[in-house]
């Protein structure tokens, strides 16, 4: 031990560190009153402060590695696919409304055009504003048939309104048709027939254009003249009645014919059985009354202009030059040249009626369902109509 003041001195120094050491370092041994967790908490928030490297491999990358990177990109994704979904539902939305209008505006054009097409009138020519003296048209165009445009209801429909019309100052029928129902060619053979009674300065003209043969020629006889083209097709004057025979096709398919009926003919003219010569003269018989019928109906439209010729009645067919020649035609002429230069009033208004929407539909229908009963059932057809077969 030194007797110098100094190192006395100095010891005295270096005691009172070490005891300062021992001191701290016990502290930092004794464990803390939180647990483990509070001092590694301690060390984060209470330790000396770690200064971020400017250098791509500093001190924070070291200690925080890959998670910035992957919270970044995480926050960036989410990102993404929130504005994505947001466009994708705003383009849904809008498809969606304007599919919305789309039908709705479909609707109300259905239910305008439906509303306007069930109230229009078929007669509406009755009230039509004409406009001075004119000349009236009715077409007669297609198979004359109950369910056709050339019905006899229409037909009559709009000869009606043109002879009411105190402006017109003749009527034309323009032809073209190649026939059919002797009944509704009767009609309007009949009505024709009145209305030139009542009206008996107002005359008609049937001008055919392509073919007016059976009942069209039927409908024709009683005008007053009758003119066609040089080509047009006329006569036929003539009735038939069709069908057919499936019997050898049965007995080769080895189908029988089951058939119950009461009444000796009320199978009569059955396609699936043999034809009896009682029932076909029968039929014959009919037909030839028809034929008479209508034979009559042409000398009395006809009168003298027609020719004494024995294949007249036949059934059939000439063209117009040739039937100048025999009677059944008064001239050569057109709807436009029988309204100028016969009628004298070459203004020309249509008379003719137009089904609407809702009659056409339900005729239509229920021809459909007629023939298909008449096909099932096997029913027979009389008409007077020509065919170019």
């Amino acid at each position: 031990m030194s007797d110098n003041p100094k190192d006395t001195e100095s010891g005295k120094q270096n005691i009172e560190a070490g005891q300062q050491s021992a001191d701290t370092s016990s502290e930092s041994q004794e464990p803390s009153p939180a647990g483990p967790g509070k001092a590694a908490e301690d060390m984060w928030t209470q330790g000396p402060e770690i200064k971020e490297s400017r250098k791509p491999g500093g001190l924070k990358s070291k200690l925080l590695g890959s998670s910035s990177s992957n919270d970044k990109n995480s926050t960036d994704t989410d990102w993404e696919r929130n504005i994505l979904n947001r466009l994708a539902f705003a383009s849904l939305n809008e498809q969606r409304r304007a599919r919305r209008w789309g039908i709705l505006f479909k609707v109300l054009t259905f239910v305008y055009i439906g509303a306007v097409l069930f109230y229009l009138p078929t007669d509406w020519k009755e009230t039509a504003i004409t406009g001075g003296p004119h000349t009236a048209l009715i077409e007669i165009k297609g198979v004359i048939a109950s369910d056709s445009e050339a019905s006899a209801d229409l037909i009559v429909t709009g000869l009606r309104a043109a002879f009411k019309d105190k402006n017109t100052k003749g009527v034309i029928l323009r032809i073209n048709s190649p026939g059919g129902s002797p009944v509704q060619a009767g009609y309007v053979y009949d009505e024709i027939k009145r209305l030139r009674k009542k009206y008996e300065n107002t005359k008609v003209y049937a001008v055919i254009v392509d073919v007016c043969a059976s009942g069209g020629y039927y409908i024709a006889a009683a005008a007053d003249e009758i003119y066609a083209d040089k080509a047009s097709l006329v006569g036929s004057i003539g009735v038939l009645m069709n069908g057919f025979g499936f019997v050898g096709t049965m007995d080769k398919l080895g189908v029988e014919r089951r058939l119950i009926t009461a009444g000796e003919h009320k199978a009569m003219m059955d396609p699936f059985s043999p034809l009896k010569k009682d029932d076909k003269q029968h039929m014959q018989n009919m037909i030839d009354d028809v034929h008479q019928q209508f034979i009559n109906v042409v000398k009395q439209g006809r009168g003298d202009r027609l020719k004494d010729n024995p294949d007249l009645f036949s059934g059939l067919v000439w063209n117009g030059d040739k039937g100048v020649e025999l009677g059944l035609v008064d001239a050569l002429g057109s709807s436009s040249y029988v309204a100028r230069e016969v009628i004298g009033a070459e203004k020309i208004v249509d008379y003719t009626p137009r089904a609407n929407f809702i009659d056409r539909f339900a005729n239509q229908l229920g021809a459909s369902f007629a023939k298909m009963m008449m096909q099932t059932l096997g029913s027979q057809e009389m008409a007077m109509r020509y065919l170019p077969y």
